[in-house]
C-alpha cells in the first residue's frame, strides 16, 4: 500500500514510527498530490492545505481539521477529518469524521488503526475535553489555587493522565486551543475561554 502525506516533522514521525511496513510517500505540499495518481490514501496534515488542490484527488483523503467541520469546508465524500494534532496520531484508536464505506475502513485496517466514526462537529470529542481540561487548569491559575507544574503534578498524580494541563497546551500548542475553544463558545458558554490563556496566547503570538 502506498500513502502520501503531507505533514511536520513530528507529524511525520508520529504517524509513520510504529508502521514502516506502509509505502509512504512525503511531499511539500497538497498540489504534488496529483505526481501518485496510484496511491492508496492521502494525508494532508498541514491545515493550510486542506482546501483547493485536494478536489482532484479521488481516492481517500484524510485531513487534519479539528476545529472546521467537512460541512464548513463544503468539501467531498472521499475526505475525511481527523485530530492531526501533536500527540494524537501515534495513537491506536482515531476519531473520524465522513462517510463510512469500505475503502477508508481498508486503508485504516492495514495501517492497524481502530477508527471511531464520529459526528461532524467541531473537536470531535477527545480534542473538545482536553480543551476544556486545560481551560480550567488556566482558571485555577488564575484564581491563585497554585502553579502550572503543581496542577500538572496534581492532574497526573490524581487522574494518572499521562501529561499535565500545561504539558498538553505545550506540545498542542496555545492557539490551537483557544482557537477551538472560541469556536465552540459560538453555541456553548461552557467553553468560555480563560482570561490566562487568551493573555498568554496574544503574548506568545
Amino acid at each position: 500500500m502506498m500513502i502520501v502525506v503531507l505533514a511536520s516533522d513530528e507529524q511525520w514521525n508520529e504517524l509513520t514510527a510504529s508502521r514502516q511496513d506502509i509505502n509512504w510517500q512525503r511531499v511539500e505540499n497538497a498540489a504534488s498530490f496529483k505526481q501518485y495518481e496510484d496511491a492508496d490514501a492521502f494525508f494532508c496534515l498541514d491545515e493550510n492545505e486542506i482546501t483547493g488542490p485536494l478536489s482532484s484527488v479521488t481516492k481517500p483523503v484524510i485531513i487534519n481539521a479539528v476545529i472546521s467541520t467537512l460541512g464548513e469546508l463544503n468539501l467531498s465524500s472521499n475526505i475525511y477529518r481527523i485530530n492531526g494534532w501533536a500527540g494524537f496520531l501515534n495513537r491506536g484508536v482515531w476519531e473520524i469524521a465522513g462517510v463510512v464505506n469500505e475503502e477508508i475502513e481498508a486503508v485504516f485496517r492495514l495501517l492497524n488503526i481502530k477508527i471511531n466514526f464520529v459526528k461532524d462537529e467541531p473537536g470531535f470529542i477527545s480534542a473538545r475535553v482536553i480543551a476544556m481540561i486545560i481551560n480550567e487548569a488556566y482558571f485555577a491559575l488564575e484564581d491563585e489555587v497554585s502553579s502550572k507544574a503543581e496542577i500538572d503534578t496534581a492532574m497526573k498524580l490524581g487522574t494518572n493522565y499521562p501529561l499535565g494541563p500545561f504539558e498538553w497546551v505545550d506540545k498542542i500548542g496555545q492557539q490551537n486551543i483557544l482557537s477551538l475553544l472560541q469556536k465552540l463558545y459560538l453555541t456553548d458558554s461552557r467553553y468560555k475561554p480563560s482570561g490566562f490563556l487568551i493573555k498568554e496566547t496574544a503574548a506568545n503570538n
